[in-house]
């Protein structure tokens, strides 16, 4: 592929991903106006119940996100393909915003169902330890300004982290912890009134469209940057 033919897929991939993200921004507040005006109170823990549908949804996008910087980090070392690098610390970037999103909104419902913002349990523990792990990760590739030996570096970094997403998943059924168990995937069937599951993998849906846009977008932007400072790097 010629340098020109690389910076017209990576505009087009920029202006496929501010499309998807405008989508995904309309899709949310949409979700999100459903769960509130829509979609019935829960008998027990009230309205904060209705943080479930940016709680989840979000960790979701932020697993996704740190799992496929796990795959593309592995297969940027097997190929050698530097675009997998570009993808990876664009879905990093992404997922650590949506981290922090999830670390928001968990203590907004903790607050009025435990009685306490925090609790220093295995699955609220692993997520934040795995909210610095790739904080780190972004971090070690804006100090170290070798292209090739950052790229490997922080592709094993980004394995390591992505190896925490399961850890995390199944801390629920590892431990004992008064965080609770899945809602919907769990093998009992969902533990929600249908109206509330729809409304949940609705929201689901439109997370992972806004992850989608803002990876696309991401990923472009990360391609023209290194395209334009490939121009500038004096031959050998």
């Amino acid at each position: 592929m010629t340098s020109s033919d690389a910076r017209g897929a990576a505009r087009r991939a920029l202006r496929a991903g501010r499309v998807l993200t405008g989508l995904g921004l309309l899709a949310v507040a949409a979700a999100y106006v459903r769960a509130i005006a829509f979609t019935g109170i829960e008998a027990v823990q009230g309205p904060a119940q209705k943080i479930m549908y940016v709680h989840v949804p979000s960790a979701w996008c932020a697993f996704l996100a740190f799992g496929l910087v796990g795959i593309c980090s592995g297969l940027f070392l097997w190929l050698g393909d530097r675009r997998l690098d570009t993808f990876s610390e664009a879905s990093a970037e992404v997922g650590v915003v949506l981290t922090g999103l999830v670390l928001i909104t968990g203590p907004m419902w903790g607050k009025p169902i435990w009685g306490t913002w925090w609790q220093w349990e295995p699955r609220l523990t692993s997520t934040l330890f795995l909210f610095f792990l790739f904080v780190g990760y972004l971090t070690l590739r804006r100090t170290m300004f070798d292209p090739a030996e950052r790229a490997r570096y922080s592709a094993v970094v980004g394995i390591l982290g992505a190896m925490l997403v399961p850890f995390i998943h199944l801390s629920v059924y590892m431990f004992r912890t008064i965080h609770p168990r899945p809602v919907v995937l769990n093998p009992e069937g969902p533990t929600m009134p249908g109206s509330f599951v729809a409304t949940l993998l609705s929201s689901l849906a439109a997370f992972t469209l806004l992850y989608l846009g803002l990876v696309t977008m991401r990923y472009g932007l990360g391609r023209l940057r290194e395209l334009r400072e490939a121009r500038h790097v004096p031959a050998a």
